[in-house]
């Protein structure tokens, strides 16, 4: 059972991250996408200073430790602003929460302290440019005495211009996946950007070369052949963040609907007033209060020491066919002016595509519900109901 902050702490800290959001870092919207790269020099330190880096690292780290129920509000909060800087938080708290979960003490001890304030962070090293994820990697990791030694490739690592440190998912045997951290400088270890993407602008979705990349056998993390568990674990709890993501961007979407349907006055009424735009905009509220009761569901049985490997996919899924629907239903209601960058309609449309494929496109999703549910898995009520087994 974990049970997070106390409700005055949280509730202050809430306060101060709000400010940050819409006081200091909603203004750089437009400079941002003009731009197409994140001001690091200001946000790093409106995020240091808000605490927003130490949500997930547990407070004998430093971190807040927040519960997945108290951090889920959060993340939604950062998904109304500039999708880059959604981005950056969802990552850094997504694995910095997996390695306080997946990491022995002296690799917490070495990284979380600094996860908490922002001076070091992880990004997750999974993706391939000719090979697919999980055991499908082309990426090896053989050891040589003391050491690994890693070759490949990675691309679309998020977070890749920041990290301090990759959870680098490597074949270690024939069919063995396990996970290494491989720190920034290492020799042989290259980073390269790739093109800018079509929303969340200015997040940074890099390449990773490995030529013979030394680490020592300390960062291993778990045991070998433990990285398709590792890699379960860690993606279970990030899809239920990008849920989150999902109904944080649907609710800005609907809430700038309903404020525009009502100051959009044509033929003497408001347009609120029409039935086809309530018809929207009462599906834009469905959506949002149905992904609302789902993350509610998965946030308190993660909390109460359940896995929740069909729920993780179902609410991800859910949510992006939602926000999909929403960020389609805001721009109907809008009209001409959503297609521009005088609202936000415009942007919030092209960020929230990429929840389509952070971490797991849709035939992913079905694929692993579907396998729970044939294998018994049972998704009962989170309050009361005895844990499948």
């Amino acid at each position: 059972m974990h049970e997070g902050l106390p409700e005055p702490e949280y509730r202050k800290l809430w306060d101060t991250i709000s400010s940050a959001i819409w006081d200091e870092l909603d203004p750089l919207e437009q400079r941002i996408e003009s731009e197409e790269r994140i001001p690091y020099d200001v946000v790093l330190p409106v995020l240091r200073e808000s605490g927003t880096f130490g949500l997930l690292v547990p407070r004998e780290y430093g971190g807040s430790g927040l519960s997945i129920a108290q951090y889920l509000p959060i993340i939604a909060e950062f998904a109304k602003i500039q999708g880059g800087l959604r981005v950056i938080v969802h990552v850094h708290n997504s694995f910095a929460h997996a390695l306080s979960e997946i990491g022995n003490a002296e690799q917490q001890a070495a990284i979380l302290p600094g996860a908490a304030t922002g001076e070091r962070s992880l990004a997750f090293a999974l993706t391939e440019p000719e090979h697919g994820s999980g055991a499908d990697l082309g990426t090896t990791a053989r050891r040589d005495g003391a050491d690994y030694v890693i070759d490949g490739r990675k691309w679309l690592i998020t977070n890749s211009d920041l990290a301090s440190h990759f959870l680098v998912l490597a074949k270690t045997g024939t069919a063995e996946v396990s996970a290494l951290l491989v720190e920034r400088d290492t020799p042989g270890f290259g980073i390269e950007p790739l093109p800018e993407t079509m929303g969340c602008k200015g997040g940074e979705h890099g390449e990773l070369t490995f030529d013979g990349v030394r680490v020592p056998a300390s960062a291993l993390v778990g045991a070998e052949g433990q990285g398709q568990e590792h890699l379960e674990r860690a993606l279970e709890i990030s899809r239920v963040f990008i849920a989150a993501s999902s109904l944080g961007t649907a609710e800005r979407s609907l809430e700038l609907s309903l404020q525009h349907a009502q100051d959009r006055v044509t033929f003497g009424k408001p347009i609120g007033q029409r039935q086809a735009v309530q018809r929207y905009l009462a599906e834009m509220a469905i959506d949002v209060y149905a992904l609302r009761g789902m993350l509610a569901d998965a946030a308190a049985k993660w909390d109460a020491g359940r896995r929740i490997p069909a729920e993780s996919s179902m609410v991800k899924q859910f949510g992006l066919e939602a926000v999909g629907r929403v960020t389609d239903r805001a721009l109907l209601v809008h009209g001409g002016i959503g297609y521009t960058r005088r609202v936000p309609i415009e942007r919030l449309y092209r960020d929230a595509r990429l929840n389509w494929l952070e971490e797991g496109t849709p035939t992913i999703q079905y694929m692993v519900a579907a396998r729970e549910l044939l294998s018994g898995y049972t998704f009962d009520d989170a309050f009361g109901a005895s844990p499948a087994t």
